[in-house]
């Protein structure tokens, strides 16, 4: 079982340096929770493959700081489609 927790751990990994996906992209990309996703990228593949995971480390800080942005676009865009036309 091992073994298959760690390449699914190499796969996502491989997918979000690829890709620059969120934990919630890998998640529905991958069918597995965000929490899975997020285990294994920061818990699991730092045992397994450490120059990976400084790889991927630096998109999920990436992703981290830039949450704020993309939260705010979808709340601007929600609103804007809430908004009636003049």
């Amino acid at each position: 079982m091992t073994d298959t927790i760690d390449e699914r751990a190499r796969a996502l990994a491989l997918y979000v340096l690829e890709t620059g996906a969120t934990v919630r992209a890998a998640a529905e990309r991958f069918g597995v929770s965000k929490s899975t996703v997020h285990k294994d990228l920061t818990e699991r593949l730092v045992r397994s493959d450490r120059p990976l995971w400084l790889l991927v480390r630096t998109v999920l800080d990436r992703n981290k700081a830039e949450r704020h942005l993309r939260g705010g676009e979808a709340t601007r865009r929600r609103y804007e489609s809430l908004r009636p036309a003049p």
